[in-house]
């Protein structure tokens, strides 16, 4: 597959090049698609997600947290953000 790159796409390679990040074209047009790659796995998610909450919006199943449950709402998300960062640094 061909792809033409405008000039300012082009200077910014060079410029990753003489940086040193990157070093040959492909490999920063490589990285550029995998950065895409993970941007677009995290929109599709966030999507599924609201997706998911309008769902349970619509239906009345979803908890309603107060002063007192708050902690626990911290707790749980903090937990599941921690066991999600170790699932991608094993990737």
């Amino acid at each position: 597959m061909e792809v033409g790159l405008t000039p300012d796409q082009e200077a910014f390679i060079r410029q990753a090049i003489a940086s040193g990040r990157d070093r040959t074209p492909e490999d920063a047009v490589l990285d550029a698609m995998a950065r895409w790659e993970e941007s677009e796995r995290a929109r599709i998610e966030l999507c599924a997600a609201l997706d998911e909450a309008e769902g349970e919006l619509a239906t009345a199943q979803y908890s309603d947290w107060s002063e007192e449950t708050l902690p626990q709402l911290s707790a749980e998300l903090k937990r599941e953000g921690r066991a999600r960062r170790d699932r991608e640094r094993i990737r």
